[in-house]
């Protein structure tokens, strides 16, 4: 193949509108032969196909490509200086080496003549001398993993295909794939470390995510099939099908611009691939931006233009990455990104941060932005429209003024007042782009204001991606609408000055504000999945108990129509009887906007009066008795950014607000927002969206409950900013269709939780399930009962024992992760046959949020005197509990064990015995694989300490017992330790997490009394 360099063509990255070439084959179709058909259509586009099967041929090949690249020819002792140090270190793990990959873009190696030579590994600034080769089948871990498809670019391998079979479940590839990604890729040399996107597809639909894995028990739940892009075209088209995928995410221009260009290593060492309409975005303000440079038009309206991208889908990434990139045009003085409150511009700073340190430039006041402005290697700044004003009136007549200068604008739908006129007569050569999810139409502006739409502020739209834009492609949830009618007012009343005097003593009557109250307490479990455990509330004894399930679950916003009703709200809650943690924000504004949110004032509360600054500082106090802090509101800013934290960690269940909170704030644990203000168009949307963060399977939904009525203003806001048929996408459907069953619009038939539920009765409990083809039907149907249930659940009217018993699910449940168990057992002793069971999705995580902890089962076990404990229904009612729970099931002989205990001793301690047994086993472990007891001690006190386990790094090796590098069973020496620490402590470390040094002896002692 030719890989001399070619011009750089202008080639949009994603294709404006794709068209499919081909009809659809009507004959059943393999994965081999999906896998030939995707290499047939990569050669077509420039792809070179090798027979590489093994690690040697891929560093031959890759020694080839990068002498190629770097025109230059390695010694065979250079090579392996290169190769041991740079490429293939042992001590770098997957992120290391993806930031190597992504941030460096050479590196020295000292020749034998005493010279140096910079080496690149990809050529970011022209593309087009990247090798691209396709190779598969490629075996690795002594043949016991084999790849699907990879794609090398230079001989690296840097995107990884998982394929599976047209009608296989995707998520299924996604599971392989993802251990590959812990387990495998790191072997051998570990040059599949360097994979930086990982596509899966079975053929009809297809999907890409970058190679980040975060551990969800530090709360982090990316390592999820929710966090999967679907890639499309320029009009929000998904493209779906193998073929069509290959043709343009494969498309060489399009995936090394994702590779080079759409890919960003966060400071917390997280790789981001961008979204197709992020980069479209992006391209268009840079294409926006050559042509009124070339053309020197810049300095007018037509020169810029606005992206409508809708909340939550991502728009400071991208506006990130239009920034970092204009910077990099020489003729671009500055970039400034401008927020309109003090509040944003710290998120927008700490955001950027963490996308790249040191990237933007924070002004926190005036003269910082002037220095900033007047220092030629501050290219991008952030700032606020305050401060941008400011400096506009102090210095009329800066230098900057005459330079071209990008300004970028966030939440571009809210007012800019004057500053826009100042601006625009200040800067001559500027260049005006906006950011926003709800734009200002004429429908939706301020009436007396008709001249601030969007587009006459900031001229054309460039893109857009709307709400029914992201709920189709699963990047933020729809909403589930509950309107309360029980506390409503008057319905009569229309006109807004007469309501507005009518209407405020019956809104702010105390005896409403209590059956809101008493409404929210209520519910506040059921929507929010954070309920006291009520399972097995009643067992044969009679006996109740109150634990928390597995699952966290979510916190809320009460949005409250002014600062008088949100002081009553907070003062009804004190006055209840509750275990919420509750908290209250607010400050002063000058006015409601057509949209029913006033302008927000973060930065202090000057303007409230003496009553309500009294009644804030007094509700700091209780944030501080909460959270042993010491805030007041002479440090508002401190104190909002604090609260702000809390709720973003889930440790505060109900946030109060009037005017804060409700635009720009982003917290993926919230699903349900309280709602007792009016809201239209933009502010409706926009308070809505603080629910739809997509987080994990337990989260389908954001809630809303409506203490007003709403339903014609959503109804508007709805057409305005999707189209008239956006109900039937962004709401979820009537209680009843879930329940019963439904067609849609397309025809398709959705069984309900009544048929379900009817059908698991040809599963009689007390039999056993024994054909394969019974299994595959039984795993199917309970994954449908569960994702079914997990929506229910929100809906008020729904019981679950009015369809089946609690005892009989928490069977079934049990016979559910049998299955499970035995079929990853099968699979890990290579007992299964690959193809067999890969339609089936086990919904682990749905029964996780479900299942009853450690405290229930032991509760129950303390409710019985302990000769009742071997009784026959007694231990069925205990056993059976245990099966249904994957919290309990693992830690089988380990209650069983206790109960043994108890039942001779009832002062025996549950804490003393998980003492014992975590120290014997342990023991247990350092004796049969022969590790160094003293750095195993100190190696697991680390992992109990940060919460996590990690066998990276050098402090693993450390405990092995003392062997060549090179001595045979090395490998299966480090695997088989690795699965004993790993089993270990995901038995011991939710239950117990002290200190973990090592005992005298592991021997019982005294018990305690």
């Amino acid at each position: 193949m030719n890989y001399q360099t070619i011009a750089q063509s202008n080639e949009s990255t994603v294709v404006a509108e794709y068209f499919r070439e081909t009809e659809r084959k009507g004959s059943y179709e393999s994965e081999a032969e999906l896998e030939r058909e995707f290499i047939a259509i990569l050669e077509k586009q420039g792809y070179e196909y090798k027979k590489i099967h093994n690690q040697e041929k891929l560093k031959q090949n890759l020694r080839e490509s990068l002498e190629r690249l770097n025109e230059f020819t390695f010694s065979d002792s250079e090579w392996r200086d290169f190769y041991t140090h740079i490429i293939a270190n042992k001590q770098e793990t997957h992120k290391e080496k993806t930031k190597k990959f992504q941030q460096v873009s050479s590196f020295t190696l000292d020749l034998e003549n005493g010279e140096k030579k910079n080496i690149k590994l990809i050529d970011k600034k022209n593309i087009y001398r990247n090798s691209l080769q396709v190779i598969h089948q490629y075996e690795a871990n002594g043949g016991q993993n084999r790849y699907d498809v990879s794609i090398l670019v230079n001989g690296l391998p840097l995107v990884h295909v998982e394929l599976k079979k047209r009608g296989v479940a995707l998520k299924n590839a996604f599971t392989q794939m993802q251990g590959y990604a812990k387990k495998s890729f790191c072997v051998d040399d570990g040059l599949f470390d360097y994979v930086q996107i990982f596509v899966i597809s079975n053929g009809t639909e297809s999907k890409y995510y970058s190679n980040t894995i975060k551990s969800s028990r530090n709360g982090k739940n990316t390592d999820t099939f929710e966090f999967t892009n679907y890639w499309a075209d320029a009009k929000n088209q998904k493209i779906l099908d193998l073929v069509d995928f290959a043709k343009t995410f494969f498309a060489r221009h399009s995936i090394l611009n994702i590779l080079t260009r759409y890919c960003i290593f966060t400071s917390d060492e997280n790789l981001l691939v961008m979204r197709p309409y992020q980069i479209v975005a992006t391209e268009r303000i840079l294409e926006k931006i050559r042509i009124a440079h070339q053309n020197k038009s810049y300095g007018t309206k037509a020169n810029g233009g606005y992206i409508w991208h809708t909340t939550g889908s991502g728009k400071t990434l991208t506006s990130f990455r239009a920034a970092t990139l204009t910077q990099e045009l020489k003729h671009i003085a500055k970039v400034l990104f401008v927020v309109d409150r003090k509040d944003l511009d710290y998120q927008t700073m700490k955001e950027y941060e963490n996308f790249q340190k040191g990237a933007a430039n924070a002004t926190k006041n005036t003269t910082k932005l002037k220095e900033h402005l007047e220092n030629p290697d501050a290219k991008i700044i952030v700032t606020t429209i305050q401060k941008l004003a400011i400096f506009i009136e102090k210095n009329p007549k800066h230098e900057i003024y005459q330079k071209e200068v990008v300004i970028i604008f966030d939440e571009c739908h809210r007012s800019l007042g004057n500053v826009y006129k100042q601006i625009t007569q200040a800067f001559k050569k500027y260049y005006f782009f906006g950011f926003t999810g709800t734009p200002i139409f004429a429908e939706n502006c301020d009436k007396s204001k008709p001249q601030d739409t969007t587009e006459n502020k900031f001229g054309e739209r460039l893109h857009e991606y709307t709400i029914i834009d992201a709920i189709s492609d699963k990047n933020v949830l729809p909403f589930r609408v509950e309107y309360t009618n029980t506390t409503q007012a008057k319905k009569d009343i229309k006109d807004k000055d007469v309501r507005a005097i009518d209407e405020e003593k019956a809104l702010l009557d105390e005896r409403r504000i209590k059956a809101i109250t008493d409404y929210i307490i209520k519910n506040f479990a059921r929507l929010t999945k954070n309920e006291e455990n009520y399972a097995y509330a009643k067992n044969l004894a009679g006996e109740s108990t109150q634990n928390k399930s597995g699952h966290k679950g979510f916190n809320s916003i009460l949005a409250c129509s002014s600062i008088k009703a949100a002081k009553k709200y907070y003062q009804a809650f004190k006055e209840q009887d509750h275990s919420l943690k509750i908290a209250t924000i607010f400050s002063y504004s000058q006015s409601e906007g057509i949209d029913g949110l006033e302008e927000e004032n973060n930065e202090n509360i000057d303007g409230l009066d003496q009553n309500s600054k009294e009644f804030l500082d007094n509700a700091i106090k209780d944030y501080n008795a909460m959270f042993g802090s010491n805030f007041d509101t002479s440090g508002f800013q401190e104190y909002y950014k604090d609260l702000a934290k809390n709720m973003k960690e889930r440790k505060i269940d109900i946030l109060i607000v009037a005017n804060m909170f409700l635009t720009g704030f982003d917290a993926k644990t919230l699903n349900t927002l309280w709602v007792d203000k009016n809201l239209k168009y933009h502010g409706l949307i926009q308070a809505f969206s603080r629910t739809n963060r997509i987080l994990d399977s337990v989260k389908t939904h954001g809630n809303i409950v409506c203490f007003r009525n709403l339903e014609q203003d959503l109804n508007d806001a709805l057409k305005l900013f999707g189209n008239k048929n956006a109900s039937a996408i962004v709401l979820l459907r009537k209680y009843e269709d879930y329940l019963n069953g439904y067609v849609d619009d397309e025809g398709k038939i959705y069984e309900g939780y009544k048929s379900l539920i009817e059908k698991l009765k040809g599963f009689p409990l007390g039999t056993s399930i024994d054909l394969e083809e019974e299994k595959r039907e039984f795993i199917k149907l309970f994954g449908s009962i569960l994702k079914l249930e997990n929506l229910l659940n929100s809906f008020e009217e729904f019981q679950k024992s009015d369809h089946i018993t609690e005892r009989d699910f928490q069977d079934y449940q049990g016979m559910y992760l049998n299955l499970h168990d035995e079929m990853k057992e099968k699979r890990e002793k290579g007992e299964q046959k690959e193809e067999i069971n890969e339609e089936l999705v086990f919904e682990v995580e749905l029964v996780k949020q479900e299942e009853v902890g450690i405290d229930y089962i032991l509760n129950l076990i303390y409710s019985y005197k302990h000769s009742e404990l071997t009784a026959p229904g007694i231990r069925e009612i205990i056993d059976s509990i245990i099966n249904s729970s994957t919290q309990l099931r693992s830690r089988k002989e380990l209650i069983e064990g206790f109960v043994k205990k108890y039942q001779s001793n009832p002062n025996f301690k549950w804490q003393e015995h998980v003492k014992q047994q975590r120290e014997e086993e342990f023991q247990n472990i350092i004796k049969a694989n022969n590790l160094q007891e003293k750095k195993a001690y100190a190696f697991m006190s680390k992992a109990f300490k940060s919460g996590e386990i990690s066998f990276l790094g050098t402090e693993f090796p450390d405990i092995l017992p003392k062997m060549s590098f090179f001595q045979d069973g090395r490998k299966e020496v480090k695997a088989k330790v690795e699965q004993d620490l790993q089993e270990f402590f995901d038995k011991f470390y939710e239950i117990y997490k002290s200190d973990f040094t090592k005992q005298e002896s592991a021997k019982d002692t005294a018990a305690e009394v």
